[in-house]
């Protein structure tokens, strides 16, 4: 136990303390990316969508670090060779993953605690309703992640990983109705918005606090997709990851 904590410790100085002690300017593409939606919306709706822009904004940020983990890994892989080392080491792909994972939270640090404050002046959740957000990111944030380490497998370059965590990023977590209520969106086109997860997670967590009203049928269907999502790609990236062939 005491060396896969070391082995996952390893992971997170690698992926996340080496570059913002370094490279701070990191940083800031972590804050700006998700508050500049906030802002934007907020403005937009003459501050009547800030509860709903702040819960997305935490959406955003759990899924986009899920996703940036694709690229990094990729870029260890393929231009340092470091997961040819990992394989040949004593260390397990579970104890890299976590901690890489790990290191993608630690970015988002300086965006989420912004977030929690706004959270607390804005939307005053209770205990209960604090800990159903927290569920429902977690579930964003396993998903992305196992889909961002199996694509990370697959890939050959890290221009082509970012490509994609840039365009599954703006898919999952732009274009959905994370920012504002579903119901922002035209009946023609609202159904679509249901092809994301990232949109059953937004209902969630505005009925949670009240700022939208769900059934209770709804609820448990977006429950089921969530938890569906996230065991479905990890079973894909237990099963599919190309692990050893680097």
């Amino acid at each position: 136990m005491r060396s896969w904590g070391r082995q996952v410790l390893a992971s997170i100085l690698v992926n996340s303390v080496y570059e913002m002690k370094n490279y701070p300017v990191v940083l800031l593409n972590t804050v700006l990316s998700p508050l500049s939606f906030l802002i934007v919306i907020t403005f937009v709706s003459q501050g009547r969508l800030i509860g709903d822009a702040i819960e997305g904004g935490f959406i955003m940020s759990m899924f986009q670090s899920g996703m940036s983990l694709q690229g990094d890994l990729s870029h260890l892989k393929n231009d340092f060779k470091l997961q040819d080392m990992v394989v040949s080491s004593p260390t397990s792909s579970g104890a890299y993953v976590t901690g890489m994972a790990i290191a993608e939270v630690i970015y988002s640090v300086p965006a989420l605690a912004v977030l929690t404050v706004l959270l607390a002046v804005y939307v005053h959740p209770g205990a209960l309703q604090v800990v159903e957000l927290l569920v429902v990111f977690a579930l964003m944030f396993l998903a992305s992640v196992t889909l961002g380490f199996t694509l990370s497998t697959f890939s050959s370059d890290i221009v082509q990983s970012f490509a994609f965590s840039r365009l599954i990023s703006t898919l999952f977590s732009t274009l959905p109705p994370v920012y504002y209520p579903i119901t922002y969106i035209p009946l023609p086109f609202r159904y679509a918005a249901y092809l994301s997860p990232t949109t059953y997670a937004a209902e969630i967590v505005q009925n949670a606090t009240g700022l939208v009203s769900l059934s209770q049928a709804e609820i448990d269907v977006g429950w089921v997709v969530l938890v569906g999502v996230a065991v479905i790609l990890s079973l894909i990236a237990g099963k599919k990851a190309r692990w050893r062939e680097v």
